[in-house]
């Protein structure tokens, strides 16, 4: 599966911005599908992930409660809705498919960049 993420940008503290991530082929429903973000010099961090048909969601604890996770299996897409956002929100931030919500993933997008002014 291939994965194109979208939304980046810069937003203000405290607004909200709403990332979506494309995915190829026809098995996108057989994925967990995750977001992740990464900033120069340190490790890359698990933001958010969602089961297979959605009714499951899990979180990162410096997100929870600001960030929502969805998908829509018709259209083939994952989205992350970031409420609330801070300065320490700022990363790139990438989708990403595999088949456990907290462990390996297997394909990855190619990142969008979120930065967040004070």
């Amino acid at each position: 599966v291939q994965l194109q993420a979208s939304g980046g940008g810069l937003v203000q503290a405290g607004g909200s911005l709403r990332l979506s991530c494309a995915a190829s082929g026809r098995t996108f429903s057989t994925y967990v599908m995750g977001w992740f973000r990464q900033t120069p010099g340190k490790e890359r961090e698990f933001v958010a992930a969602i089961g297979r048909y959605g009714s499951r969601t899990y979180y990162g604890d410096s997100v929870k409660g600001r960030f929502t996770i969805s998908r829509d299996n018709i259209k083939n897409t994952v989205s992350l809705q970031m409420n609330s956002v801070s300065p320490e929100d700022s990363a790139v931030y990438y989708c990403a498919a595999g088949n456990v919500p907290r462990g390996e993933y297997y394909y990855w997008g190619q990142g969008t960049q979120v930065t967040v002014s004070s």
